[in-house]
C-alpha cells in the first residue's frame, strides 16, 4: 500500500523527523487559510499522487504570491497527471500539498527497504540527490552508500555514522543524520514498511537536514496490524480491477499483454506466465485464486479479467489439491454462460477430480478448449491468437 507524500509526511513528523511546514487541502478556496497557516510569501505545490517523476510532469510548482497559489491549486486539483510511472490516462489529483520553501544548500539521497537477499533492512545512500536513483545506481554505482541492518542488534550509531561520514556530513550534522536515521529505521519496523525513501534529504543553507520529499509503501499483508493506516489507503490512485479482486479475495496484478492467466496458486501462476512467454505470448495478469478456491471465486475472477479491454485469449490452469475441479469446472462454466465470452478459453485442469471437470467443458456447447498438460495449455491459447490475426 502507497502513502501519498503529505501522509508519509505526517508519519515522518510523529518519529520526529524534520520536514517543511505544509498543509494538504482539496478546494481553491481553502488558499487564504493556507497562506495564514504558513507564512512566507513564496509556496511549493505539490500535486497528490502515488507515482515519482512529478516536478517533470508538471505536478510541482513553485509560486510566489497569492494569486499564483490560487490558479496553481486550481489547476491542479481535478486534473489528471501523468508522469513516467503512470499510464497515458494518469493518475487523478485528488488534492495537493501546499509546502513552505526551503533555502537548500545540498540535496542527498536516503532509502531504507526490505532487503530479501539478505533478509536485512537495508539503508542506501547517495550524494546525488534528487535525481533517480535507478540512474545513478546504473552510470554511477560508487556513488551509492550501503549498510545492512542485523534484526537482532538494530541500526547501530556507527552504521550511522559511516553513511554520514560518506556523505560528508560533518560536526552537529552527523548527529542529525544519525537521530534522522534512527527514527526513520523505527518507523519502517513498527508500520511494517517494505519502503522508505526520502529524494532529496536537504541541507539547508543553516545546516540542517530537512526531509523534503517523503515515500513510504506498507507492506499490505500486515496492514492488519495497522488500522489506522489501512483507513488512509486511496483507492482512486490503484487499479480498480485490482481493488475489486481484493474485496473478492482474489490475488490479481495487471500487466500489459493480452492472455489472461487464471490460476491456483502463487508459484503455478508465475510458471503459467512463464510458459506462455516461452510459446510467443504475453500475461496480461497475474491472478490467483487460492488454494481453497470455489466455484463462486472462480466467477468473479473469470468476470474480473473479461473486464480488461486488453484481453484477447484467457489460459485457465487449475490443480486439484484441496480444490475439486469439477467444481471449478462448475464455476467457469457459469461465468461463461453469464458473461458474453468473444475471446478463445483453454483450460487444463489437474488433480482431484480432474476427468470430472473436463467431461463437464467437454458436455458444454460452449466453446472451450481443453489441454491435459501446461504445456499444451500455452501452445494452444497462443496459436488461438495467432489464428485470429492477433
Amino acid at each position: 500500500m502507497h502513502l501519498h507524500e503529505y501522509q508519509a509526511k505526517q508519519l515522518f513528523a510523529d518519529y520526529g523527523i524534520p520536514v517543511p511546514g505544509g498543509q494538504m487541502i482539496e478546494q481553491p478556496d481553502a488558499v487564504p487559510g493556507v497562506i495564514s497557516s504558513l507564512g512566507g510569501s513564496a509556496w511549493v505545490v505539490k500535486s497528490q499522487v502515488h507515482a515519482g517523476g512529478r516536478g517533470k510532469g508538471g505536478g510541482v510548482r513553485l509560486v510566489e504570491d497569492e494569486a499564483a497559489l490560487r490558479q496553481a491549486v486550481s489547476e491542479m486539483i481535478g486534473s489528471r497527471l501523468v508522469t513516467r510511472q503512470t499510464d497515458d490516462e494518469g493518475l487523478p489529483v485528488d488534492c495537493v500539498l501546499v509546502e513552505q520553501t526551503v533555502a537548500i544548500a545540498r540535496e542527498i539521497y536516503l532509502g531504507m527497504l526490505v532487503d530479501r537477499a539478505s533478509e536485512r533492512i537495508a539503508l542506501m545512500v547517495s550524494s546525488a540527490g534528487g535525481m533517480d536513483i535507478e540512474e545513478v545506481a546504473a552510470t554511477n554505482p560508487a556513488a551509492i552508500y550501503t549498510e545492512t541492518v542485523n534484526p537482532a542488534a538494530g541500526l547501530q550509531g556507527y552504521q550511522c555514522r559511516n553513511l554520514a561520514f560518506a556523505l560528508g556530513l560533518e560536526g552537529k550534522q552527523v548527529s542529525a543524520f544519525s537521530r534522522l536515521l534512527s527514527a526513520a529505521y523505527r518507523l519502517v519496523l513498527e508500520s511494517d514498511a517494505s519502503l522508505l525513501e526520502i529524494n532529496p534529504l536537504v541541507v539547508t543553507g543553516a545546516g540542517e537536514l530537512v526531509a523534503l520529499d517523503a515515500k513510504v509503501d506498507l507492506d499490505d499483508s500486515a496492514l492488519f496490524r495497522h488500522p489506522e493506516l489501512a483507513e488512509v489507503r486511496d483507492t482512486r490512485q490503484e487499479d480498480a480491477r485490482e481493488n475489486a479482486a481484493r474485496e473478492h479475495g482474489l490475488n490479481y496484478i495487471r500487466l500489459h499483454g493480452n492472455i489472461a492467466c487464471m490460476v491456483n496458486g502463487a508459484g503455478l501462476a508465475m510458471a503459467t506466465m512463464d510458459l506462455i512467454k516461452l510459446h510467443g505470448g504475453m500475461p496480461a495478469n497475474f491472478l490467483d485464486v487460492g488454494g481453497g478456491a470455489t466455484a463462486e471465486k472462480v466467477a468473479e475472477a473469470f468476470k474480473l479479467i473479461l473486464s480488461d479491454p486488453q484481453v484477447e485469449a484467457i489460459l485457465i490452469n487449475i490443480f486439484g489439491g484441496i480444490v475439486r475441479c469439477d467444481l471449478i469446472a462448475e464455476g467457469i462454466l457459469q461465468a461463461i454462460d453469464v458473461i458474453d465470452v468473444n475471446v478463445p478459453v483453454v483450460v487444463r485442469l489437474e488433480g482431484t477430480n480432474a476427468e470430472a471437470g473436463l467431461a463437464l467443458i467437454a458436455a458444454s456447447s460452449l466453446a472451450v478448449q481443453t489441454a491435459s498438460d501446461l504445456t499444451e495449455a500455452a501452445d494452444k491459447v497462443v496459436a488461438a491468437l495467432r489464428e485470429d490475426g492477433k
